[in-house]
């Protein structure tokens, strides 16, 4: 049984000669209109859900289930998954794995406003093959405004085991951020995030969200605010910037979660409120290769905007 409504989400219900399969292959089957690899996208992306749950691509199906798909907008969707010729910094790269240092202002994933110029339009332009990988082998994202180290498997296999590395929470994703106040010893957060029940385009700390979990340690120290360093054991979406305005250290420079800094100086407080994104930048990452199973780390140094921001306070604090 299939139908569609305006908001473009198809709904069906499996076939009971379908129990046994897996779900990326029976959608396959029932949506011939679109490829497996893009309903295998879909399914990354969250869009597809049984029986109200978020969908998996191996999940087995029983017969019965209620499925639900929320298609991008048309109109959107080739150009969204258009090849573009723009530049990467490639940290390292071999056949199954590409390791991308994101500049701010770089969108990671096509989206409402950022159909073009994002990450993954650059990536199928830089290897042609990811083409055949769901999201072009994304499996992580950074903020649009956060700069820094971004892993990309350039096979379904190495994806597969990338996600599951995040899944089990053995990726090591470490960032340096910069937050208002002083912050005098290293701690953890262990608070559920989940969009936030108003402002639906944030995200907020809330009994309701998924668990969430940040460990952090002091670098530097400035006239009030402090460098840390910040270690994801999770990955949800604005983690790290949830996680430091609940603790009532707000990233410099964030315009969603950002705060006013207090007991600062004028001319320190003049140089943060001039910076012009949040102050975070994705510094380690550390993974198992997909292959044989090495570890593999790689660093990324500060992005000069940041360098700047901390050599002008290191002034003003001298």
């Amino acid at each position: 049984m299939l139908s569609e409504s305006a908001e473009s989400v198809t709904e069906l219900t499996i076939p009971q000669d379908y129990a046994g399969m897996r779900l990326d292959q029976t959608l396959a089957r029932l949506l011939p209109d679109w490829s497996r690899s893009r309903l295998q996208a879909w399914i990354l992306e969250k869009r597809i859900s049984v029986d109200e749950r978020e969908a998996l691509p191996k999940q087995k199906l029983w017969g019965g289930e209620k499925i639900q798909v929320k298609q991008p907008v048309s109109g959107h969707i080739e150009t969204a998954y258009a090849a573009e010729a723009i530049p990467l910094d490639v940290v390292y790269e071999d056949d199954v794995l590409v390791v991308i240092n994101k500049p701010a202002g770089l969108v990671v994933h096509p989206g409402s406003g950022n159909w073009r110029g994002t990450l993954l339009n650059a990536l199928l332009h830089h290897a042609a093959q990811l083409s055949a990988v769901p999201r072009a082998g994304i499996v992580h994202r950074l903020d649009k405004e956060t700069s820094g180290l971004l892993v990309v498997a350039k096979t379904l296999e190495a994806q597969t085991s990338l996600v599951r590395q995040l899944q089990k929470h053995t990726v090591k994703r470490d960032y340096l951020a910069l937050v208002l106040g002083q912050v005098s010893a290293e701690g953890w957060i262990d608070a559920p995030v989940g969009r936030h029940p108003v402002q639906r385009t944030k995200m907020t700390v809330t009994a309701s969200g998924k668990e969430a979990r940040t460990h952090y340690r002091v670098v530097e120290k400035f006239d009030g605010c402090t460098l840390l360093q910040c270690s994801l054991e999770t990955g949800r979406t604005h983690q790290i910037r949830v996680h430091m305005h609940s603790i009532g250290h707000p990233l410099a420079g964030d315009p969603v979660y950002g705060g006013k800094p207090k007991k600062i100086s004028p001319e320190t407080g003049q140089l943060i409120a001039g910076f012009p994104r949040q102050a975070l930048h994705a510094q380690k990452l550390e993974l198992s290769h997909p292959q044989h199973g090495g570890k593999m780390t790689w660093e990324a140094a500060l992005p000069e905007d940041m360098n700047r921001l901390l050599r002008m306070l290191r002034q003003y604090r001298e």
